[in-house]
């Protein structure tokens, strides 16, 4: 029951694993029991949300596209504790959606304090760090798969490197936001990481997850997913896994070193402040040993251990192309927080605050690559 008018899908069905096409041009079907809506190109197939489905399917085959956005744009996470969507402002953000910014767009979305968070990660610590992470072992990878992908931090960056990404999330608004202003050309899936991916047979050169793995349950069980999705002689990188021995306490769920010990025995273990440090000086970062330090707040992995190269080129600090612009954090007074809780998470370790006098502005973020509807 394939449409004639596009190709077949690579996607499969999350609950049985069959394959899944498209049987209209804004659904995908396994061809017995089951139907996805699919939005802006984006396949939803989060399961649990049966209404969420139905409805936009129903919308889409009413041919109502709009309305159809405006009903996943309502999807959260299960751990969501802000505030809900608002209809009206989902539909002018609809409407609107070629003049807003993203930071208009999110607070149309209602992200609260994570509209902070993603509207400044791209001079965070531990957003470098996972950039250090990945330029220290940098493969020349063709292809990437990124899981809990957010807005398209990293799809964009990879992308710029000539990466073909595929980014995932259980939200559909933040790769709904990834696609329309950060990284437009990565491909995009929804779904839950507990159940049953839908990638099928795909695998890829590079496959990451970045400051996410930490709070998802049934890691051991994610973590053998994010090896299955490697291609021979591909690189898993994992960065920011929390130290519950970190001084004065994690922020957010965390594992002693014995417990990350024994999900990723085989890999290549940073201190996060080393990678940040190697991104400034651009040197290699040095491997450690897992333990309860309480200075050491996470650590960054890679799988297979490999020896490291200096972060340097334009993963780490991108070159031409790049929308250089003054940190909108720095003014001449001094660093300018959105929040008590981000200077809290954040300011300690960034890098913009207190510069080397021979760091260049690119290097440390006090000039910071963004989108041009940032």
């Amino acid at each position: 029951m394939t449409w004639s008018g596009k190709q077949p899908s690579m996607w499969r069905s999350p609950r049985t694993g069959r394959a899944l096409d498209f049987d209209t041009p804004h659904s995908l079907s396994d061809g017995q029991t089951e139907r996805w809506p699919v939005v802006d190109a984006i396949p939803y197939l989060r399961t649990e949300s049966e209404g969420l489905v139905a409805l936009a399917l129903d919308c889409l085959d009413a041919g109502d596209e709009e309305a159809a956005l405006v009903a996943l744009l309502t999807d959260q996470d299960p751990w969501w504790t802000g505030p809900a969507t608002d209809l009206d402002e989902l539909r002018e953000l609809v409407r609107r959606r070629d003049e807003v910014s993203l930071r208009e767009a999110m607070a149309l979305l209602r992200f609260g304090p994570v509209a902070d968070y993603f509207a400044h990660r791209w001079s965070d610590p531990t957003y470098l760090a996972g950039l250090a992470l990945l330029a220290a072992h940098w493969t020349q990878p063709a292809t990437a798969f990124e899981l809990a992908g957010g807005i398209g931090h990293f799809a964009r960056a990879l992308g710029r490197m000539g990466v073909a990404c595929t980014s995932s999330d259980i939200v559909f608004s933040k790769c709904w936001l990834a696609k329309t202003f950060v990284a437009p050309d990565a491909e995009y899936v929804v779904f839950d990481a507990k159940d049953d991916w839908p990638l099928g047979d795909r695998r890829f050169d590079l496959v990451h997850c970045q400051d996410a793995f930490y709070f998802l349950p049934g890691q051991q069980r994610v973590a053998d997913r994010l090896r299955g999705a490697r291609k021979p002689g591909g690189l898993l990188a994992i960065g920011h896994l929390h130290n519950a021995a970190v001084e004065d306490g994690p922020l957010g769920p965390a594992r002693g070193a014995r417990e990350w010990a024994a999900l990723f025995a085989e890999a290549a273990v940073y201190d996060e402040r080393d990678l940040r440090a190697a991104l400034l000086d651009a040197r290699a970062p040095v491997p450690v040993e897992w333990s309860d330090n309480p200075a050491i707040e996470a650590w960054g992995i890679v799988e297979p251990a490999r020896t490291p190269r200096a972060v340097d080129g334009p993963l780490a600090v991108p070159g031409s192309g790049a929308g250089w612009r003054e940190n909108p954090l720095l003014t001449r007074s001094g660093p300018v927080w959105p929040s008590p809780r981000y200077e809290l998470e954040y300011g300690r370790e960034a890098t913009w605050t207190n510069p080397a006098a021979t760091t260049p502005p690119q290097r440390d973020r006090r000039l910071v690559d963004l989108p041009e509807r940032w």
